[in-house]
């Protein structure tokens, strides 16, 4: 972290409660099982835990500065320990340091939000970029209030470019985001069903994703994709909007599109000019993902070949469409999360393998509330016309059982039982694709599935 002791009081509005000699301070840290030397321990409160608790333990493992919002701690014991900077609120000071440090380091911010898609789309993002600046990337899912300041926090003055996942799951989220990040460019995927158990309509989930452009001037750039019922028909606003799809009106179209197993072939057209894309990721889906990239790599001064260039550097997060071929079956990892739009890309992925036997093991997607119902039946239908066996876990089997109309379909009420009956349906050559909410923590079954015996 480049700031200086004097920035950092200033930053968090703190107060020294016991000052130190050792103001030298890297960065910060709010675990004390992860504490390094001169490290700062930011003290958060939680559900089940209060970390203003551990402020002597962070010192004896080698930070040098705690900020707390409590004392819960001996002041005398701790006097040649380490400098105790007390505030309001930790979480407020958390977003308060992120939002300073954003604005010293005059990085530029690309916020990604949308209900699926933005973990992939931020990871093509930073690669369609790589080649010409250095770029930095949310970490896993680091996307909400405790997450994204934490990733500016590890931000240097070498970045050029960070690209940053924003998540919610209710009103008003977002709008914090924005606010610690202060986003140059904001690209929004879809909007989806996810949350809708909070949101109650795809109209308020639209308004909690447009909380992205919040803090929007007029030289603000907002990136959307065309092609979603509820983000095509945004009007003019104070600042630009930019629309991807695959029709002329759009600003960025995508033509001659070539789906195969491992990757995607298709045309841009951008500026009027026309550019062949070969991305290493399957499904439809991610061309859509792709455009979105192109679109901010081009509003920064990318040029097609330099896009070209930097998706070679491409690192997808693992968990999401992640192929593994294994001796006798190939399994498609895409465990970590769902919705009903997610699932039916990840089944036309699953479509795409035309030689062997399809089989897709689906679970449960949460907070869809009322629509839970609904939405698993229509995967299980559209799931049909995709897969050879549909293998359904969790407490909407009966809705997956109601959709769908192939031939061959298998229930089960936990992962374990299914896990323990595996090699009963599993058999040499098969194709697995397995999904659901990350709640479900299907990557047990990925285990499984690696080690099956056949």
């Amino acid at each position: 972290m480049e700031l200086t002791f004097i920035e950092l009081i200033e930053a968090i509005d703190g107060e020294i409660l016991i000052d130190g000699k050792n103001k030298e301070f890297n960065n910060l840290c709010i675990d004390t099982r992860k504490i390094q030397k001169n490290n700062i321990y930011l003290a958060i409160k939680g559900e089940n835990f209060n970390g203003n608790g551990f402020v002597k333990e962070a010192f004896d493992k080698g930070a040098s500065i705690a900020i707390v919002d409590e004392v819960l701690f001996d002041k005398e014991a701790l006097k040649e320990k380490g400098i105790v900077i007390k505030v309001d609120s930790t979480l407020e000071a958390l977003l308060k340091l992120a939002n300073y440090y954003r604005n010293k380091l005059k990085v530029k911010i690309v916020g990604v939000t949308g209900s699926c898609g933005k973990t992939s789309t931020k990871d093509i993002i930073a690669a369609v970029l790589s080649d010409k600046y250095k770029v930095f990337k949310t970490k896993g899912n680091f996307n909400n209030q405790i997450g994204l300041p934490l990733m500016i926090l590890e931000l240097d003055s070498t970045i050029d470019v960070a690209v940053l996942e924003m998540g919610m799951s209710d009103l008003g989220e977002i709008e914090l985001l924005a606010k610690t990040a202060r986003p140059d460019i904001a690209v929004i995927t879809n909007i989806g069903l996810s949350h809708i158990e909070n949101l109650k309509t795809q109209d308020n989930i639209l308004k909690a994703k447009m909380e992205i452009t919040s803090f929007f001037e007029k030289d603000n750039i907002l990136i959307i994709n065309g092609e979603d019922e509820k983000l095509k028909n945004l009007g003019k606003k104070c600042f630009e909007i930019y629309k991807i799809g695959y029709n002329h009106e759009y600003d960025v179209i995508a033509t001659n599109i070539i789906l195969e197993e491992d990757k995607t072939i298709f045309d841009v057209v951008l500026n009027k000019e026309r550019y062949t894309f070969k991305l290493p990721m399957a499904g439809k889906h991610n061309v859509l993902n792709a455009m979105l990239a192109i679109k901010v790599a081009d509003s920064l001064g990318v040029t097609f070949e330099e896009m070209e260039k930097g998706i070679n550097n491409l690192e997808a997060t693992s968990m999401r469409l992640q192929v593994i071929k294994k001796e006798k079956i190939t399994i498609i990892n895409d465990c970590y999360n769902a919705s009903p739009d997610s699932m039916k890309s990840s089944l036309d992925v699953l479509n795409s393998y035309k030689k062997y036997r399809k089989v897709a093991i689906l679970g449960t997607m949460f907070e869809l509330g009322d629509e839970s119902v609904s939405a698993h039946k229509d995967v299980g239908e559209y799931a049909s016309s995709k897969v050879d066996l549909l293998i359904a876990v969790g407490d909407y089997v009966d809705s997956f059982k109601e959709g769908f109309k192939g031939s061959l379909l298998k229930v089960y009420n936990t992962k374990e039982e299914l896990i323990r009956n595996l090699n009963k349906h599993i058999k040499e050559n098969d194709i697995v694709l397995v999904k659901a909410s990350r709640g479900m923590k299907f990557e047990d079954i990925i285990t499984s599935l690696e080690n099956i015996s056949i």
